[in-house]
């Protein structure tokens, strides 16, 4: 089905590889619509806890394909990037706030890990930002580059920047355009966990098998979706909103079965997303 990417599910983890090696994973029209299809399919997988995205070979994602790059710097017209808002998304916003390319991601609703296991340039940049969780191994390697092709911080990055590592350090990063290892994203704020190259994927699986042994997979969403609703609202209407979904959360069978399982002393059996009609 895919030729730009790889889909593999292993109960309890979809595993989506961006998978053009020879080319560092640089990014096509086509790998974007394809994964945009692997999250959907993982999305409504019952057996999907959590969702990994990695890359092939030695890089993560170079960014834009340099064909596409040397077309678009002629000013020849390519629908290889067409509108995003003409897309689907599994929810949404009055606002529009997760309309964008890469927002969609934002809006699933299990857990997106990316496994950053070498280079990440260009519009990959905002594309893991967009992800949950990052891990990356030592070797891994954050470049914006942006203003050294005479562009600007893409596809909402201006944004998610700033919220991960403060607007000083952002700026440091767009200006610069310097490179950032493994240890620093992680000390920076850029990445959540290191990890060996040699584990790295292993390490994302065990996160995601702690998640479906112990908690709520309705509960993980609401909570992503209360975490980025959230970011564009003030601390009032956010807390407001928290009563209300703690009153909704009390009548579902997962409170139940979260306090009847600790009262017993055994893990719970919490039903995976989507629920059955």
């Amino acid at each position: 089905m895919y030729t730009d990417i790889l889909y593999e599910v292993d109960d309890p983890v979809a595993t989506i590889t961006l998978n053009r090696p020879d080319s560092l994973n640089a990014w096509t029209s086509r790998m974007d619509d394809e994964i945009r299809h692997a999250v959907d399919q993982a999305n409504q997988d019952r057996s999907v806890v959590g969702i990994i995205v990695t890359g092939a070979g030695r890089a993560f994602c170079a960014g834009a394909d340099m064909k596409l790059l040397d077309r678009l710097s002629s000013g020849e017209q390519t629908d290889s990037e067409d509108a995003a808002a003409d897309r689907d998304y599994p929810w949404s916003d009055p606002q529009g706030d997760f309309d964008g390319r890469f927002p969609y991601l934002l809006a699933t609703d299990k857990p997106i890990i990316a496994a950053v296991n070498g280079p990440v340039a260009g519009m990959a940049y905002p594309f893991s930002l967009c992800c949950d969780i990052r891990v990356a191994s030592p070797d891994a390697m954050f470049v914006v580059a942006f203003p050294e092709r005479g562009l600007i911080a893409e596809w909402g990055l201006s944004w998610m920047l700033p919220r991960l590592v403060g607007p000083a350090v952002a700026l440091d990063l767009l200006f610069s355009s310097r490179r950032v290892k493994g240890e620093e994203a992680h000390q920076l704020g850029l990445v959540n966990h290191l990890a060996e190259a040699d584990d790295l994927l292993a390490y994302c699986r065990r996160y995601i098998e702690r998640l479906a042994e112990s908690c709520s997979p309705s509960s993980l969403a609401v909570m992503k979706r209360q975490v980025y609703q959230q970011f564009h609202v003030g601390l009032g209407q956010a807390e407001l909103e928290s009563q209300k979904l703690m009153v909704e959360s009390f009548g579902r069978p997962d409170f139940a079965e979260g306090v009847r399982s600790f009262v017993e002393k055994r893990p719970p059996r919490f039903p995976r997303l989507p629920l059955e009609e």
